[in-house]
């Protein structure tokens, strides 16, 4: 289901429907209804272009969602895992390079701060790759980019089989165990964050929230109510989203 609603939320479930309905006024060129949809399918797209509309619509995501501060962060030890939102593989004529997306690229940014907080800590780098593609992991590339920033690669464990937040929980679950650390930080955007916390937390991990910042929120807001891809892409995590929590919820894999 989740699938399905990040698809219509796209550029290609966009280009679908307006087809659709341009083949529906070609076999009934006096229909009105035809018109009548194609205009609703542009005007919606448009103001789900428009990034201050998702915005709005995240809020309920966000509210009373703490943002983690150094200067607040408990002392001893801490895993840090840090949840993999997509990562694409570049493929040349004899190597390949992995290359993080703009949500995963924050999401490493704020795990590397959260790191240097705690002393001492681990990062737990999570994220597979889709089924059936040659492709990178996300959590060797999320790993790659955090011993950019200074992360001693010793201090990363890597979790590269989970395909989603429910398999990221659980397989996330044992390698906390397994380390000599006082407390759990979950890094990961904010919209995702409670569905990533009741996740882990019916996996048996309880977890401190450490929010990444909104990859595009130094964009001017002028931007935030002009249509872009961007905005659209945003449109298409907030729904995915919301489509999440009724998924795990009525599967009975969140506990808040």
């Amino acid at each position: 289901m989740t699938l399905l609603v990040a698809y219509v939320f796209s550029v290609g479930g966009f280009a679908v429907l307006c087809l659709a309905a341009v083949a529906w006024m070609v076999a009934r060129p006096r229909s009105t209804a035809a018109r009548r949809a194609l205009i609703a399918i542009v005007l919606v797209y448009a103001a789900a272009s428009a990034r201050a509309v998702p915005w709005v619509l995240s809020r309920p995501l966000v509210w009373r969602l703490p943002h983690f501060s150094s200067s607040n962060a408990p002392r001893g030890s801490a895993a840090i895992v840090v949840l993999g939102a997509g990562s694409f593989t570049v493929h040349g004529a004899y190597q390949r390079l992995g290359v993080l997306d703009l949500n995963s690229s924050s999401r490493v940014l704020e795990a590397a701060h959260v790191f240097r907080s705690f002393d001492p800590a681990w990062i737990i780098s999570s994220g597979g790759a889709p089924d059936g593609v040659d492709l990178e992991p996300s959590a060797v590339t999320m790993c790659d980019a955090l011993v950019r920033l200074g992360i001693p690669r010793e201090r990363i464990v890597l979790e590269s089989r989970s395909r989603n937040t429910r398999e990221e929980a659980l397989l996330v679950a044992p390698l906390v165990r397994s380390l000599p650390v006082d407390r759990v930080v979950i890094v990961t955007t904010d919209i995702h964050m409670r569905r990533a916390l009741a996740a882990f937390r019916a996996a048996g991990v309880e977890a401190t929230p450490a929010p990444a910042l909104d990859p595009l929120n130094s964009q001017s807001r002028l931007r935030s109510f002009i249509p872009t891809t961007d905005g659209l892409r945003f449109t298409r995590d907030v729904v995915h989203e919301y489509a999440g929590l009724l998924e795990y919820a009525g599967r009975g894999w969140l506990r808040f």
